[in-house]
């Protein structure tokens, strides 16, 4: 069983301070390229992306600040095209979206996800094709679906009864036919925290195959002309690392493709296996391989359509933290350093929760390292805290950092790219951070950071 296995999340969890592994001083200097920005090295002591020196993003755009390896993402983004050359690859925005973002993606040629209304803004503010979008949510509202028809989004996928039918009447009404998606809950248990494993019945998301409530939508969708059923939609989780999943998912859509060729005589076009995949955070962690991944899923998809006597539907996958989870760093400055004997040593940092919540979500984890200079000290068993009101305010929980840290260090947390900025808060009334760009040693802003004018504008 891999990492992500376990179902909360840290596989240190219930590992004693002093049972952890003794660290030599040059491994705290290390920049794993499993885990750090492709374009990542320590020049001079100093960590580096992009050819930038962190010390200038500090100076130059302020702490804390996200960072994101432009040739990184990108280069992924054209790893996904190739591997999955002949199927579609849309992104899943919910990850980390932007208006630079969606430039890359139409750059490179992906498709998009989006889940409301202000993502849906975000791309058709830079001009993004409108029929290369997919709109998801398990709640759309009546804006946000006429928005989408309005636009012209290549597919809607569909999460409930009562969407099914406002979207007919909406389609009908805006004299449109959009082509529609069923999300359909597979029942399958992904590997993962509960809090983003989404195929079992007991949640919000999509329709159950185990209750019949998806072959139900199928009945109810092609009942209505106005509606366009092509394919069938299935997301099972995030964070997972192998494909075994996926073909208990695949098998379970088969056999509902089946069941609708025999009762309707209709064969959907289309299959959406979601995404989720997963990416490296710490030492030992094993990510999935692209091209092996794209290979596996069509090898599952064209063996369950052949068994089942179906023609192989045009595959669709939603890969979102694997193009720009790896990308991203958040850089902080030390505040103040603070020894608890005989457990670890506490190091605060000037943010927390507010740009990163998923430790304290649904216990992540993360690699941190001091990012300003190197160092020979012996290390120090650590937890980088932020500095918001609330003792669960983690970032990383325990990891080791140099015993000669100082406040004003810069610590570094790598694979910050996907949902740090995009649940991001405003708690404790912190602005939220800048998204800063690097490559070819060159900084820019793609997203500006908050400032105190920023939080109290709207205010009475």
């Amino acid at each position: 069983m891999s990492r992500f296995a376990h179902p909360a999340g840290d596989r240190h969890a219930e590992m004693l301070p002093q049972e952890r592994p003794p660290l030599a001083p040059a491994d705290l200097n290390r920049i794993n390229p499993a885990i750090w920005p492709r374009t990542s090295s320590r020049t001079d002591g100093a960590l580096t992306v992009g050819g930038v020196d962190v010390r200038d993003l500090a100076r130059d755009h302020g702490t804390p600040l996200y960072v994101l390896d432009e040739d990184d993402v990108r280069s992924r983004m054209r790893d996904y095209a190739t591997a999955f050359a002949g199927s579609e690859v849309h992104y899943a925005g919910k990850a980390f979206l932007c208006k630079e973002i969606v430039r890359w993606l139409q750059a490179e040629g992906l498709g998009l996800d989006v889940a409301s209304n202000g993502e849906l803004a975000v791309a058709l503010s830079v001009g993004f094709p409108a029929e290369r979008i997919t709109m998801h949510g398990n709640n759309k509202s009546v804006a946000e679906l006429t928005r989408a028809l309005e636009a012209g989004v290549g597919h809607i996928v569909v999460d409930s009864f009562d969407e099914i039918a406002r979207l007919g009447y909406l389609a009908e009404q805006h004299g449109k036919r959009p082509k529609v998606m069923i999300r359909v809950t597979t029942g399958v248990e992904a590997h993962t925290h509960e809090f983003i494993a989404t195929a079992h019945d007991d949640q919000k998301f999509g329709l159950s195959l185990n209750t019949g409530a998806a072959a139900e939508a199928v009945r109810r969708i092609l009942a209505l002309p106005q509606l366009e059923l092509v394919g069938l939609h299935s997301h099972i989780g995030s964070q997972i690392v192998d494909t075994a999943g996926f073909e208990v998912a695949a098998r379970r859509l088969t056999a509902l493709l089946v069941q609708i060729k025999d009762e309707h005589g209709v064969v959907l076009p289309e299959l959406d296996l979601g995404g989720g995949y997963g990416i490296a955070y710490v030492e030992g962690d094993e990510a999935p391989d692209i091209k092996e991944l794209a290979d596996g899923l069509r090898e599952i998809v064209t063996k369950v359509c052949k068994d089942a006597g179906l023609p192989v539907p045009r595959l669709t996958v939603e890969p979102g933290r694997t193009i720009v989870g790896p990308g991203g760093i958040t850089l902080y400055e030390v505040g103040t350093i603070k020894d608890v004997e005989g457990l670890r040593t506490y190091v605060s940092v000037d943010g927390g929760m507010s740009d990163n919540v998923r430790t304290a979500l649904y216990g992540a984890e993360y690699t941190a390292a001091l990012a300003s200079r190197d160092s020979e000290a012996e290390p120090m068993l650590s937890r980088l805290v932020g500095k918001h009101c609330e003792s669960g305010d983690i970032i990383v929980r325990d990891f080791y950092l140099p015993a000669d840290l100082a406040p004003g260090d810069l610590i570094a947390v790598a694979a910050t790219g996907a949902y740090c900025r995009s649940l991001a808060s405003n708690y404790n009334y912190l602005p939220k951070p800048a998204v800063v760009a690097v490559a070819g040693g060159v900084s820019r802003v793609i997203v500006q950071g908050e400032t105190e004018d920023d939080l109290l504008r709207g205010q009475l």
